[in-house]
C-alpha cells in the first residue's frame, strides 16, 4: 500500500488530491492511503443541493469553505479537530458499497487504544451509540475511493450550527439534536492523546496490516492536482451549482438515504428534472435524469419509462419498486 504524507489543510487541495490519487489506480493497480485535515469547512455530498444543506449566514460570518466532493452521502463539517482518512483501492465489484469492510481498520485502531467502536448503520461508526465517523464512496468497475471523517476533538457547537438539519432526519431541528447524536473520540480514550498521536496510531496499524511504501508526488502530479483545484474545486459551479426553478417537488427518506425529486412540467410533459439527496450511486445521475425527459408526468407513462432502467446503479440500496412508487406517486 502506498502512503502519501499530506500536511495541507486547504480543503480544495485535499479533495483534488483524493480525486487525483483515485485516478492513479489506472496506472499503478495499487492501494493508496491518505490521512488529512481541513481548515474549518463544509464538505457537501456529490448529489446534494448545497444551498439546502448549509447555514449560509453562518458560513459567511465564519469564512467557511464550502466544497463538494465526488462521493455521495450527506454534508459534513470539518475543522482541525477532525481527521479524515482515504483509501483508494482496486474495486471488488462483487460487493459494491461495502462500507464496513473499508472502515474496519479504524474500528481496530480504536479497540487497540481501549475504545469500543462499532459499525452501526449504512455508513457510520459509533461509540456507545454516538456517531463519530461518517463514510462515503465513489467507484467505477475497476476503482474504489472510500473515505471517512473522524471526529477526534472537533468543535461540536460549530458543527451543529454550520449544517441545516432536515426535519425528517431528526425530531427537532435544534442544534442540541445534532450534538446529542455525535461525539468526539478524545473523550472516550482511557488516556489523553493528541490528534497527531492518534494519526500515528492509525499509520502503525495500517503499516502492520498492509505494509506501507511512500509515494512522493512528482512535479507532474502536482500540476495535475493544481489543475483540478483551479478547474473544479475552486469553482462556484462545482461547489454550489445553480439549481433551476421547478414546478413540482417531492422528497422521501429511504433506508439508504433521502431523495428529493424536482420536475419542470409543461403541457403535462417533463421538460427538466433533477435529483438531490444524501444517497449513493455509481453511475452518472445525469443519465438517469435524461431517461425521464419528454415523458408524460403521469404514473402509467413514468412506470413504462422506468421499467427497463436499473435504478440501483444510480440510487444504491434503494429497491426499484420503492423508488418508482416515489417518482410516480
Amino acid at each position: 500500500m502506498y502512503y502519501i504524507e499530506n500536511i495541507c489543510t486547504d480543503p480544495r487541495y485535499n479533495l483534488a488530491l483524493e480525486e487525483y490519487v483515485y485516478s492513479l489506480l489506472s496506472t499503478y493497480k495499487e492501494k493508496f492511503m491518505l490521512l488529512w485535515r481541513n481548515s474549518p469547512s463544509i464538505i457537501v455530498g456529490r448529489f446534494q443541493n448545497t444551498a439546502a444543506e448549509v447555514n449560509e449566514p453562518f458560513v459567511r460570518e465564519n469564512n467557511l469553505h464550502v466544497i463538494r466532493r465526488i462521493t455521495g452521502g450527506g454534508a459534513v463539517y470539518h475543522d482541525l479537530g477532525n481527521l479524515n482518512y482515504t483509501f483508494a483501492v482496486p474495486n471488488d465489484s462483487d460487493n459494491p458499497f461495502d462500507f464496513q469492510k473499508h472502515s474496519q481498520p479504524i474500528v481496530d485502531v480504536l479497540q487497540n487504544l481501549g475504545v469500543y467502536a462499532e459499525f452501526n448503520s449504512r455508513n457510520d461508526l459509533a461509540i456507545n451509540g454516538l456517531k463519530f465517523s461518517g463514510n462515503a464512496q465513489h467507484m467505477d468497475k475497476k476503482r474504489l475511493l472510500h473515505h471517512g471523517t473522524l471526529l477526534f476533538n472537533s468543535d461540536l457547537e460549530k458543527l451543529s450550527l454550520a449544517l441545516k438539519v432536515s426535519e425528517d432526519k431528526f425530531q427537532s431541528k435544534a442544534a442540541k439534536s445534532v450534538k446529542s447524536r455525535v461525539t468526539n473520540i478524545l473523550q472516550w480514550l482511557p488516556r489523553p492523546m493528541s490528534i497527531e498521536a492518534f494519526k500515528d496510531a492509525i499509520l502503525r496499524q495500517m503499516d502492520k496490516k498492509e505494509g506501507f511504501k511512500p509515494y512522493f508526488l512528482s512535479q507532474d502530479d502536482r500540476k495535475n492536482i493544481e489543475r483540478l483545484i483551479e478547474e473544479k474545486y475552486s469553482t462556484w459551479n462545482w461547489n454550489w451549482g445553480r439549481s433551476p426553478e421547478f414546478t413540482e417537488k417531492k422528497s422521501r427518506r429511504f433506508n439508504a438515504g433521502k431523495v428529493e425529486a424536482c420536475f419542470n412540467i409543461k403541457d403535462g410533459v417533463i421538460t427538466g428534472c433533477r435529483f438531490f439527496g444524501d444517497f449513493f450511486g455509481d453511475e452518472n445521475l445525469n443519465i438517469f435524469e435524461g431517461h425521464l425527459l419528454h415523458c408524460l408526468y403521469e404514473e402509467k407513462a413514468l412506470r413504462k419509462r422506468l421499467a427497463s432502467i436499473d435504478t440501483e446503479k444510480y440510487f444504491a440500496s434503494i429497491p426499484k419498486e420503492e423508488l418508482v412508487s416515489f417518482i410516480c406517486g
